[in-house]
């Protein structure tokens, strides 16, 4: 049994929904043996699923990306997440979704007739608290030593691990990642720069994970008259913003006010996260 997780959970595998704790795979899987499939996240609030069709948009993305191949229409990922929701009887909680390509002979190819495995699993979820969002979270810059492919939101996360595991044994909370000096994004969260009274953010390429809030980030920063531009941002820009912030499904919206040991700005939270941060809490209520 895994500690500290409920292993009376019930979860879905491969049309299937067992305890957790039953839940099992070959060893054969290529997920396990080659980090060979996919996942996405969709947070739910008192029950209700955030923004779930770009979070199942992505996930086909990714599907297509690599090439497998699921026998599963949009309609049957809804169906397979509002009844997950319903049989865990959870309020704030996260809908996680993984596609392998299956289980077959170790051989880096593609398998002929692998059926893909499909898990989903619902674990709770405690919004960021009053700390992270008033006092603001620490951070430092790193090279981005990934893969090209960042886009697509694969499990083979060992570059994300070692870059989270950076900010551990920094004793920080997070990261910036940096390519040709260039930023990218965090160990799995999108960066948002704030100068001059406009927001910016790296454009969507295959050198980051287009995160569903980057897009809702778009709109909030619209709705509350802020400029926005994606482009390129260069480390010395990051080291002279007024504010720095991330976002993901996870975390929300939370502003960085130490960076490289340094306060942001006036190392606090600024005027465009605290417009953004009311936009982004003003949606989730209406629910």
């Amino acid at each position: 049994m895994i500690p500290d997780v409920d292993n009376d959970s019930i979860v879905y595998l491969n049309g299937k929904h067992v305890r957790l704790g039953d839940a099992t795979i070959s060893v054969l899987d290529r997920g396990f043996i080659f980090g060979d499939g996919i996942y996405d996240v969709v947070p739910a609030y008192n029950g209700k699923p955030f923004r779930m069709d770009g979070h199942l948009a992505r996930l086909e993305r990714s599907l297509a990306a690599i090439g497998i191949k699921v026998d599963f229409q949009r309609s049957d990922w809804e169906a397979l997440v509002f009844d997950m929701l319903k049989r865990s009887g959870l309020g704030d909680c996260m809908v996680y979704l993984q596609v392998t390509r299956g289980v077959a002979k170790r051989d880096h190819a593609f398998p002929a007739n692998a059926a893909p495995t499909i898990f989903c699993m619902v674990s709770p979820f405690t919004r960021p608290g009053a700390q992270a969002r008033e006092q603001g979270l620490s951070a430092v810059g790193i090279p981005d030593i990934r893969w090209l492919r960042c886009e697509i939101k694969s499990v083979s996360l060992l570059g994300n691990v070692l870059a989270k595991q950076h900010a551990v044994d920094a004793g920080v909370d997070e990261v910036l990642q940096f390519r040709d000096g260039f930023l990218s994004e965090g160990s799995s969260c999108n960066i948002w720069v704030a100068k001059d009274g406009k927001l910016l953010a790296p454009p969507r390429s295959n050198l980051i994970l287009e995160g569903i809030r980057y897009g809702f980030v778009e709109e909030l920063a619209s709705q509350a008259g802020i400029a926005f531009n994606a482009r390129p941002i260069s480390q010395q820009e990051v080291d002279a913003a007024d504010e720095l912030m991330l976002s993901s499904a996870t975390k929300e919206l939370l502003p960085i006010t130490t960076y490289n040991g340094k306060p942001v700005g006036g190392g606090k939270p600024g005027p465009i996260y605290a417009a953004l941060r009311a936009g982004y809490d003003k949606a989730i209520a209406a629910l």
